[in-house]
C-alpha cells in the first residue's frame, strides 16, 4: 500500500501540481493507470483512430493514479461511475464531447499539433501562467473567497515582475511582447 501510496504521488501529484502546463498525448490505446496519469495532466490530446477505457473492472480492481478524483471532475460523478463499472471503451470523438479529451487530430497530425500548442503556451509568460495553473487547481479544494485571496496575492506578485513590465511596453508599443 504504502509503495503505490508513493508511486502515485510521484506520478500523478507531480503531474498536476508542475508548475509548467502539461499535455498528455494519446497516440494508441490508453487503459487503467494510462488513462489516470493522462488525466492529470492540463491538456490531453488524441488520435482520432483510438479510445480509451478505465479498465480496472475487467481485472477486478477499484483504480489507483487519481482517476475516480480527476475523471469525476472533468465528467460528473454518474459518468464516471459508469466508465468504472463498465470498462466500456470511448473512443476519441465520445472523448472529446464528454471533456475528456480536449483535443483530436489524424495520427499523423497529433505530434505535431500538440508540440505547436506546447510551444505557443511555452512563449507566454513562464511566473504568471505557472501561477494560472496554481489558482485553477486550487479553486478544487478552497471557497471563492479564498480563491479570490489566492488570486489577489499572484496577482500582486506578478505585478513586480519583468514579465508584466514588459506586457505593458509591448501594449504601449503595439507590439508582441518577448518574454524570452
Amino acid at each position: 500500500e504504502k509503495n503505490l501510496m508513493m508511486k502515485q504521488e510521484e506520478l500523478t501529484l507531480r503531474l498536476f501540481n508542475l508548475s509548467m502546463p502539461t499535455i498528455a498525448v494519446i497516440s494508441g490505446p490508453a487503459a487503467g493507470a494510462g488513462v489516470c496519469i493522462a488525466l492529470a495532466c492540463d491538456f490531453r490530446f488524441m488520435a482520432s483512430h483510438t479510445f480509451l477505457t478505465t479498465a480496472y473492472r475487467n481485472i477486478a480492481l477499484s483504480g489507483d493514479y487519481g482517476g475516480s478524483w480527476l475523471l469525476s471532475r472533468l465528467v460528473g460523478l454518474s459518468m464516471t461511475k459508469e466508465l468504472f463499472y463498465t470498462a466500456r471503451r470511448v473512443g476519441a470523438k465520445e472523448a472529446l464531447a464528454l471533456g475528456i479529451v480536449d483535443k483530436i487530430f489524424p495520427s499523423g497530425d497529433l505530434l505535431g499539433n500538440a508540440i505547436s500548442f506546447a510551444n505557443s503556451i511555452s512563449k507566454g509568460p513562464k511566473k504568471a501562467i505557472s501561477r494560472m495553473k496554481q489558482n485553477i487547481n486550487s479553486t478544487l479544494e478552497k471557497t471563492l473567497a479564498e480563491s479570490m485571496r489566492q488570486e489577489a496575492k499572484n496577482l500582486i506578485q506578478c505585478l513586480s515582475e519583468r514579465d508584466h513590465k514588459e506586457a505593458v511596453q509591448a501594449f504601449l508599443e503595439k507590439r508582441e511582447p518577448d518574454f524570452s
